[in-house]
């Protein structure tokens, strides 16, 4: 990847993983390559309020064989962007759904002890 266009990240993290990617989505085949004269490019100018750790970032693991042959990784790592996305959609409503039942009971009891909204007394 282009580590030296403003949109590279790269993060490290305590376990020793290391994450490299596009901050705009558009290198399908990170950690190894962004797409070739990538239109978002643009070089980085100045590291202004960066804070870099001590470490050195690890090598890239070695490119996969049959990376870039076909369009096929990107459509699967889409297709699980896809499939994640609406999970968490669906992880939301049901949260959402829970906490309003939650707060109906919590008005309900309330009320029932003369200290809710619309309480008598």
């Amino acid at each position: 990847m282009r580590q030296d266009c403003k949109h590279f990240e790269s993060r490290t993290y305590p376990n020793g993983d290391t994450v490299r990617k596009c901050d705009l989505d558009l290198a399908p085949e990170a950690p190894w390559r962004c797409p070739e004269n990538c239109e978002a490019y643009v070089r980085r100018r100045a590291d202004v309020n960066w804070s870099y750790g001590t470490l050195v970032t690890p090598k890239t693991p070695d490119e996969p064989a049959s990376l870039g042959t076909d369009d096929s990784i990107a459509a699967l790592l889409d297709e699980a962007e896809d499939v994640v996305n609406r999970a968490g959609q669906e992880i939301m409503a049901d949260l959402d759904k829970e906490k309003r039942r939650s707060a109906g009971r919590l008005g309900r009891t309330l009320r029932r002890r003369g200290k809710g909204r619309g309480a008598r007394g």
